[in-house]
């Protein structure tokens, strides 16, 4: 067992605790701990979550007694069939001049919203809206900030039935509409420009390439951030944002009523194959299982602020967001997590705001320990009791370094989960004992075990992170996927019936669980999964490279993203031809897909049916046998790759 970090004081006042006395009292029970009940959650999850369902006081019409429908299969189960309610409704239930939402844009920009302020800015545009003729189904695509504005959007749109999707203002032009041009959009809401790192970047070029190749647009709101003067008129037919929300008049909203199983959320996925999958979440399912994460495992109560760095373009926005539920605080932040002239700014702003729950990525913990800060002596956070980490692995030495030098006395609870599910299998618990280098607990009501090779579920070994048993924030679909083709490929190929989600893990002896990275070859910068196929459609348009493969290779504690090029005959890897590429991947995708690596090859290992072969070549970069040579082309080119210098 790996050493002790953290132990409960608590544990009678929590409410995981006092969920465990109703599930005692109701079923003549006797569990003592949250592994008991996290044991009887999965053996009696239809109990578990309709008995949660009642504890959390979600706003809804059950309608019946039905809590699962076809369960024996994952793929077709439906999650409390005949339950209807509206997403905003539940959000938006507390009405007060309590602060809803609080935003720092990096260290220049600082504004907040009261939950009747939010009420009143929801109720405007849902009107709005309304009068434009979205609908229930309809899309409404976010090109935002983390910022109040978006909040404001997602939830005018969940109110009419509508469905919300949205991206990051720092994708690229073609990235956007890889994802939006997919669902079709009625309406637009973009923003003038965005924060990094000091430095702003103007968004209304790139706006307008995307509203003109978005035929289903009928209307566009323009948000101004930065530049309170950004004109509405370099946009086809748009509307200032700021005039609809704050005009004055009847404050109410018509919530539309929908089934548990429609649309709420389009997520994307990574894109290793081709464009991003639309991965469509629904109302109750994502509902239930963020008050769950939020209540059971995070303790999250009225009026505590809640911290989570994230862009939109991330499903922990989504997560963050729906704390609104549990009458928290949203504390949002747009920009850099380190600064230039401020290493220490999300620190100051835990202190100044009074966090009481922080998340931030695993990426920025290790950055933080390289910089050696130490918040611990520089910053009061008294009232800090739980720090979450994801987007990646939390090595054993970050573990140490917040204990050392962030807060001794404090839960942290490293987190893993993804867009597949808009949440958490693996998480933490503040009535738990915090390892070092371990997730504390599986998510309750989640039936997750870890497969060896031959498909049986092992402790103690390496495996396959699957989850044998379905549940609430499951996909409803993917979008425009007959047969629900996509959908069964991505999860349930390997091991039928059993969902199969790409971790490679080990299941301890005390049920906690340590995570060693992806078992496929999506690659993880700073949290955000990113496809391979979004990388190589950029560089492969250059007509100096002939093909690319790009893979992560695994270093002590960290990793590092390495692209390979093979060139056109008598070229040559210039600093030049480098600058080019990288401005070519910046451009029109992210700066996160910007590899930390571009290294020359003579060949691409391929199939004999001509495909690329990433995992040979990310076996090879990290000096890891590989079994099936035989199916490749050319396999004696894997020799270059194991040999590469620049690599060691």
């Amino acid at each position: 067992m790996n050493k002790l970090l953290w132990s409960p004081s608590e544990v009678e006042i929590s409410q995981a605790w006092k969920f465990m006395q109703e599930v005692n009292h109701k079923y003549k029970l006797k569990l003592t701990n949250f592994h008991e009940l996290y044991q009887w959650s999965c053996k009696s999850s239809e109990s578990f979550w309709e008995l949660f369902f009642e504890f959390s006081l979600i706003i809804a019409d059950r309608g019946s007694s039905n809590v699962l429908k076809n369960g024996a299969n994952l793929l077709e189960s439906e999650w409390f069939p005949d339950a209807k309610l509206n997403f905003a409704e539940n959000l938006l239930s507390k009405r007060d001049d309590s602060d809803a939402v609080i935003f720092w844009g990096e260290d220049q920009y600082k504004t907040s919203l009261t939950y009747n302020e939010l009420f009143t800015q929801v109720a405007n545009l849902s009107m709005w809206l309304r009068s434009k003729g979205v609908k229930k189904g309809d899309r409404v695509a976010g090109f935002l900030p983390n910022m109040p504005e978006a909040v404001v959007s997602m939830l005018a749109t969940s109110s009419i039935g509508a469905i919300w999707t949205s991206c990051s203002p720092d994708f690229g032009v073609q990235g956007v509409l890889d994802r939006f041009g997919q669902v079709e959009p009625k309406v637009f809401i973009c923003v003038d420009s965005y924060l990094y790192n000091g430095k702003v970047f103007d968004c209304l070029k790139k706006n307008q390439s995307i509203i003109t190749k978005l035929p289903t647009l009928e209307k566009t709101l323009l948000v101004r951030y930065i530049d309170t003067n950004a004109s509405i008129n370099s946009l086809n037919f748009c509307s200032s944002f700021d005039e609809i929300v704050n005009t004055a008049g009847d404050s109410e909203i018509t919530f539309e009523s929908v089934q548990f199983n429609d649309p709420l959320y389009i997520l994307f996925s990574s894109g290793t194959t081709g464009v991003p999958k639309c991965i469509v979440h629904g109302v109750g399912g994502t509902l239930i299982q963020h008050k769950k994460e939020h209540i059971l495992h995070c303790d999250i109560r009225e009026g505590e602020r809640v911290f989570y760095f994230s862009t939109c373009g991330w499903m922990m926005w989504n997560w963050l967001i729906s704390g609104l539920a549990s009458g928290a605080t949203l504390m949002l932040y747009d920009g850099s997590p380190i600064l230039k002239n401020n290493e220490s700014i999300l620190f100051d702003y835990a202190e100044k705001e009074k966090f009481n729950v922080m998340g931030i990525s695993a990426k920025f913990v290790d950055a933080c320990r390289k910089k050696e800060l130490s918040p611990i002596h520089s910053h009061r956070l008294d009232s800090l009791r739980m720090i979450l980490s994801t987007g990646s692995v939390l090595s054993s030495d970050c573990f140490d370094y917040v204990y050392d030098k962030v807060k001794s006395n404090i839960c942290l609870s490293s987190i893993s989960g993804g867009t597949d599910i808009v949440s958490c299998f693996v998480l933490g618990s503040n009535i738990l004992p915090v390892y070092r280098g371990e997730l504390q607990t599986r998510g309750l009501g989640m039936s997750v075990e870890v497969w060896n090779e031959s498909g049986l579920p092992v402790k103690e070994q390496k495996g396959e992170l699957v989850c044998t048993k379905t549940f609430p924030s499951k996909p409803i679909m993917f979008w425009d996927d007959k047969g629900r083709r996509k959908y069964a490929n991505s999860y349930f190929s390997r091991y039928p019936n059993v969902w199969c989600h790409g971790d490679y893990v080990k299941l301890m002896d005390n049920d906690g669980m340590i995570f060693y990275g992806r078992s496929d070859t999506t690659l993880n910068r700073d949290g955000v999964r990113i496809g391979t196929a979004e990388i190589y459609r950029q560089v492969e348009l250059l007509n100096e490279v002939i093909e690319s493969i790009v893979v992560e290779q695994n270093l002590d504690d960290d990793s590092r993203i390495i692209l390979f090029v093979k060139l056109d005959k008598d070229k040559q890897l210039s600093v030049t031809l480098k600058e080019k590429i990288v401005n070519q991947i910046r451009s029109n995708t992210t700066p996160r897909h910007v590899p930390d690596m571009i290294l020359q090859v003579s060949d691409i290992p391929r199939t004999k049916s001509g495909k690329i072969v990433e995992l040979a070549v990310q076996k090879a970069i990290n000096n890891l046998p590989i079994d099936n040579k035989t199916a490749l082309e050319n396999p004696e080119i894997l020799e270059e790759y194991y040999n590469l210098k620049e690599l060691e």
